[in-house]
């Protein structure tokens, strides 16, 4: 292994750089780039999977499905578990490997470590509770009993957002569920995902039940994980463009699929709303993880009587926020995944003040390096500008106004996608009649930040189908059997 200790890392074997099929760890004839996101600096030169390794990863999870949905669930459990317990106890090296690849800072990176595991830990638990059902028959001689059966091997693609979490909040409800895990990440962060398989092998976690396959070519293998006869399940967090094509994929054989594709979250501010409150939730909503993030806040809307004070406080708010390096202690936001998403950002800022938005801060490439970007602020926007329609996915945050709760609720609708929204008010009939008429998956009511392990994540409209977490997370990973027993009499 090569020497590592750069990251400062109290458990080096914890940097692997092969994939991981059938509990051991598989080297590619070539290998790629891994770069800090900060410094450009190569820090890894992991294996170039591609067809053949997914496919060898299928046909190892197929074979471990039939004794892992065998195995009693409190034992799937308590493996489950162990590797919860590793996840945390490794929680600082695991965040300084998230952070050097993927930017963040490192405590938003520690606070990614311990929600994705809390999905493990919280799916652990959930093993035990997949119940069936006894139905009333018709007839005296017949009884009629449902019960859920693992769906089998399941395949996902992840993104490199949330390198941990996108994989921890998937793989925990399959395996807890019986099935078989096989998983591409970002080959931008690949370093996440295979430190969470050593981590499962150490758990005990069964050869084949767990397995990570990195490689450039998403085309290639996604065909694998897609068309492949032995997957059952198709999971995809991403892009709603690339999620739309990987469910034709999946028609050629008719798989079970769930998404989380992408979002437009209005962030809605009642008269009524405690200002201060609002301009805090919408700090934390907008601006984690430099605006990377699917369900942060992507436009503002503000009763227009108090349009001037919300904005005041919220560019004061913006201004003190603080660029840097993910490792240094006062950093609030990092660098953007790459070049291509910094000119991506710059360009719907340029449209849209072309198109009449006021730039009120930021605005521009930071000095600190090509893939930082200062935190922005738009007025004047209206709905028909670039940066009110598109995702924007970075620190840029347009800030429009309304007259009633009708227009707020119709200008919070304006959009193809219904993953999350959020909207500040302290009245009752507000609250509920806003909540029933936002067509979103996800309402944060006077809060900023939502996800977590016992609710049900998920979207609606072209933002996707199926839920990850809570109680209903198991259900994408089961299917219902029908047993009619006959001659009982």
């Amino acid at each position: 292994m090569e020497n590592y200790s750069y990251f400062s890392l109290n458990d080096n074997k914890l940097i692997q750089t092969d994939s991981f099929i059938d509990g051991g760890w598989y080297e590619s004839k070539t290998h790629f780039n891994v770069n800090n996101p900060v410094t450009g600096q190569t820090i890894a030169k992991v294996s170039n999977g591609s067809k053949r390794e997914a496919e060898c990863a299928v046909q190892a999870a197929k074979r471990a499905f039939k004794s892992w949905s065998k195995m009693p669930a409190h034992e799937r459990g308590k493996i489950m578990r162990k590797w919860f317990d590793l996840i945390m106890q490794h929680q600082d090296d695991l965040s300084r490997i998230l952070t050097i690849e993927q930017g963040k800072p490192l405590a938003e990176a520690k606070g990614e470590i311990a929600y994705g595991a809390s999905f493990i830990e919280w799916f652990s638990e959930e093993a035990k509770r997949v119940y069936g059902d006894v139905i009333s028959a018709q007839s005296q001689n017949q009884r009629i009993i449902v019960i859920k059966q693992a769906v089998g091997v399941v395949a996902a693609i992840t993104p490199w957002n949330f390198p941990c979490a996108m994989i921890a909040r998937k793989a925990a409800a399959a395996l807890a569920a019986g099935c078989t895990f096989v998983v591409r990440p970002a080959e931008k962060t690949p370093l996440t995902a295979l430190a969470m398989a050593e981590l499962a092998q150490r758990a005990g976690v069964p050869k084949g039940v767990f397995n990570v396959v990195v490689g450039e070519d998403a085309n290639a293998i996604g065909q694998v994980f897609t068309t492949h006869p032995d997957v059952a399940k198709f999971t995809f967090t991403g892009s709603t463009a690339v999620g739309k094509l990987l469910i034709s994929q999946c028609a050629s054989t008719v798989k079970k699929v769930s998404m989380e594709l992408g979002g437009n979250a209005p962030f809605i501010v009642f008269k009524d709303a405690d200002i201060d409150a609002a301009v805090k939730g919408a700090i934390i909503s907008k601006y984690r993880n430099a605006g990377q993030t699917c369900v942060c806040t992507n436009r503002i809307l503000v009763d227009e009587s108090i349009l001037k004070e919300f904005t005041d406080k919220f560019v004061e708010a913006v201004s003190k926020l603080k660029l840097g390096d993910g490792l240094s202690d006062n950093t609030d936001i990092g660098p953007l995944i790459s070049t291509k998403a910094v000119q991506g950002i710059d360009d719907l800022v340029q449209a849209s003040v072309a198109q009449g938005a006021k730039l009120i801060l930021g605005g521009k490439v930071s000095q600190l390096g090509s893939q930082f970007y200062q935190p922005t602020v738009l007025t004047n926007v209206t709905p028909q500008m670039s940066v009110a329609k598109h995702e924007i996915f970075g620190p840029v945050t347009p800030i429009m106004s309304f007259k009633t709760e009708d227009e707020a609720i119709s200008l919070g609708n304006d959009t193809q996608y219904g993953l999350a929204a959020y909207f500040y008010s302290r009245d009752i009939g507000v609250i509920w009649r806003v909540a029933e008429g936002l067509d979103f998956g996800m309402i944060g009511i006077n809060e900023g930040i939502i996800s977590n392990a016992v609710a049900p994540f998920g979207g609606v409209k072209q933002s996707g189908n199926g839920r990850e977490g809570s109680k209903y997370g198991l259900d994408d990973y089961l299917e219902i059997k029908y047993l009619c027993m006959g001659d009982i009499l």
